[in-house]
């Protein structure tokens, strides 16, 4: 099976900016400050995700309790990222995305091509219950969730900012927002994939540069759709031990240690027209739950046919044993802490890299 690589790192800092250019009283017009994440995805052959890490924050340490305005003229989020980029351009990086995260519900991201994109995430609180699915289903059931969903657009050419996104947010927010879903007119078989496509329809006539749309149904699942394509994902945590056989002689990654993972699973198939869905989130965790169990818990290199326990080699594992019973999975995210992992993506499912 082919299969692209990506690494990724993020590091945090601290930092104080104003914006100009903005309407006249508006906050981001006064000096204020922001805790900031910035993230990278990256090639890095050879290479393990703690050096990774390493060299974003040290890009990211000329950032950390400064002034962003003595730094960039206009520091947005878009602006921070495109610096950064520039400072990691290194040939053995040959980085795939550069994000910057100015809060938990905002940020930019630049991909390698140079088109920059801004998220927003938005809260709601609904209740909701799947008509279609097989008598006792617990989805069948009315129940409710705390939805979270991101809104992504491009900016090339765009006049798009946060405050767009609010604005054309709004009377979305009012319809959905302490409502039964089913009662919503297109929406009365509310699953995540039709949330996303229902979304898109009403913001991508007022917003063409519109990218993405992402619903998380809880924090560990949901689906995405950008106009043509579904997505869905699944996490879960493994608390797994492990030894690195080709650490470098002396290295603390040859002696015995763990990591609490995350593990993403990404799911993409035609829309069931009857159900709704792409793939039943419990189908999901219960066939991929023999793996789970072979994961969990133990010491990953007394795996016999794992070559190694990097994070790399262990994500490409987890693909190629998981595919036959999940044969709709082309990617998996595997992170050892938060934000710091690999990416490993089947044939050209690397272009479903979100944010």
């Amino acid at each position: 099976m082919n299969t692209k690589t990506l690494y990724t790192a993020a590091a945090a800092f601290e930092a104080a900016r104003q914006m100009d250019g903005l309407a006249p009283g508006h906050r981001a017009g006064r000096m204020h400050g922001h805790g900031f994440v910035a993230r990278v995805r990256c090639a890095f052959p050879g290479g393990e995700v703690e050096q990774l890490q390493q060299r974003l924050s040290a890009a990211v340490d000329q950032l950390d309790y400064r002034c962003l305005n003595d730094q960039l003229a206009q520091p947005s989020d878009e602006n921070l990222a495109r610096w950064l980029g520039q400072r990691l351009a290194e040939p053995q990086l040959e980085w795939a995305q550069i994000g910057v995260q100015s809060t938990p519900h905002q940020g930019a991201v630049i991909g390698a091509d140079g088109q920059a994109h801004v998220w927003r995430r938005y809260v709601f609180q609904s209740a909701h219950q799947l008509p279609n699915v097989p008598a006792g289903h617990k989805c069948g059931r009315m129940h409710g969730h705390g939805f979270e969903v991101i809104v992504q657009a491009g900016t090339d050419g765009q006049s798009v900012d946060y405050d767009r996104l609010d604005a054309l947010w709004a009377p979305l927010h009012q319809a959905l927002h302490y409502a039964c879903l089913n009662e919503l007119a297109g929406l009365e078989n509310p699953t995540s994939e039709m949330m996303s496509s229902w979304i898109w329809a009403r913001l991508q006539s007022q917003l063409p540069s519109l990218s993405r749309v992402t619903v998380y149904e809880t924090a560990s699942c949901g689906a995405s759709f950008d106009g043509q394509q579904y997505r869905i994902w699944k996490d879960l945590t493994l608390d797994s031990a492990r030894k690195l056989r080709r650490a470098p002689e002396g290295s603390a990654h040859r002696g015995l240690h763990g990591h609490t993972y995350t593990l993403r699973l990404h799911l993409s198939a035609p829309l069931d027209q009857v159900m709704g869905w792409t793939v039943d989130f419990g189908d999901v965790k219960q066939l991929f739950n023999p793996l789970f169990l072979a994961l969990d818990h133990r010491p990953l290199h007394e795996i016999a046919d794992l070559e190694d326990c990097d994070t790399a080699s262990l994500a490409q594992w987890i693909l190629a044993k998981a595919r036959p019973d999940l044969p709709q999975l082309d990617r998996v995210d595997l992170f050892e802490t938060q934000g710091c992992g690999v990416l490993v993506s089947a044939a050209d499912a690397a272009k479903g890299m979100a944010v």
